[in-house]
């Protein structure tokens, strides 16, 4: 026979609606408690109708996230990463996660969100690969449901999330590449209207002008935040007349894409020119040679921005509204380190 919620609270000595909002995630439940309801339920075998509590609360128990992608978002390491810490959270809150992909402002990303908000398929959702002005975050306040994003638009007065300090961390990137004997250093960005982009590009120009070079515009190349699009703008940059001797990207995947082109023209990454990435996904470890890169914990940012999300859908007060992260430098063989 099936064990009930008798069972648990009669194994617990609790009472029944104590262990019931223990596994509703009410906020009256101490958080010792709530775990231990957990754990023994799952111990019993215990599995809670779930049809009927989301009808009692009035909730999908499910948060929501649109991987922004032009490519293959799931293979993408980066978003890889950041799904773990997404699902793994709202797992241990006893929430599904639910996860499509779509390329941005295209016109099935706009129906995927109108269709899980409008249909109430989530509770709250997750965004990352902020615009500077995105419709997206105007849309979800509109309708009333409740976001956190990885990064933050200029034109988002209430942000609620964590930001990645890029800008800083660029500066420190090129300062790197400057005390290496670089001067002619090159940048492969994406979209500049997204808004790690302008953060990036921003500390690549302040960076520059720290030591008195003066930015070439024909050291810019943007792609389109994939290795193949990495390793075009690479070929661009390094069939120049005067090619750089170093190439900063706006992501990971754009460097490795750039050490590949470089791999190809028969220089040494590492010592006929550095190439420096930004996001730190474990494949950065495993290049040949590795790759330098600005690295931020995008597993546990995941797992923060779900807490957060979690307390604006339960009203809770958020201790931080808004976190800003310093990303760290991590010097490996591709920029001579």
């Amino acid at each position: 026979m099936r064990p009930t919620i008798r069972d648990v609270a009669r194994r617990l000595n609790l009472s029944i609606t104590t262990v019931s909002r223990a596994l509703d995630g009410y906020a009256d439940v101490a958080e010792n408690t709530r775990r231990l309801v957990f754990q023994t339920a799952q111990e019993m075998g215990y599995s809670p109708n779930r049809a009927a509590r989301q009808l009692r609360r009035q909730r999908a128990e499910t948060l929501g996230y649109i991987i922004p992608s032009v490519s293959a978002g799931f293979a993408d390491p980066f978003f890889a990463e950041f799904i773990a810490g997404l699902g793994d959270e709202a797992s241990a809150h006893n929430y599904d996660l639910l996860v499509t992909t779509a390329s941005p402002a295209s016109p099935a990303e706009k129906a995927a969100y109108q269709r899980w908000a409008q249909g109430g398929k989530v509770d709250g959702m997750v965004l990352n690969r902020i615009y500077l002005d995105d419709w997206r975050l105007r849309y979800l306040a509109g309708q009333g449901i409740p976001h956190v994003s990885l990064e933050r638009s200029p034109s988002q007065p209430d942000f609620v999330g964590i930001e990645a300090d890029s800008y800083t961390g660029f500066l420190e990137l090129l300062a790197h590449l400057v005390n290496q004997g670089h001067s002619r250093i090159a940048y492969i960005g994406g979209n500049a209207e997204l808004k790690i982009d302008h953060d990036r590009y921003s500390g690549y120009l302040a960076g520059l002008g720290a030591v008195s070079i003066l930015p070439d515009p024909v050291l810019v190349a943007r792609a389109n935040l994939t290795p193949q699009g990495g390793y075009q703008a690479a070929g661009h940059l390094l069939g120049l007349a005067a090619p750089p001797t170093a190439i900063v990207c706006v992501n990971d995947l754009t460097a490795i894409g750039a050490m590949h082109a470089a791999h190809e023209r028969g220089l040494k990454v590492g010592r006929d020119i550095a190439i420096a990435g930004f996001d730190g996904i474990a494949d950065s470890a495993h290049t040949q040679p590795s790759l330098t890169t600005l690295d931020i914990p995008v597993y546990n940012l995941a797992r923060q921005l779900v807490i957060m999300l979690l307390a604006l859908i339960n009203g809770e007060t958020l201790p931080d509204r808004q976190v800003k992260i310093q990303p760290i430098l991590v010097i490996r063989a591709s920029t001579g380190g």
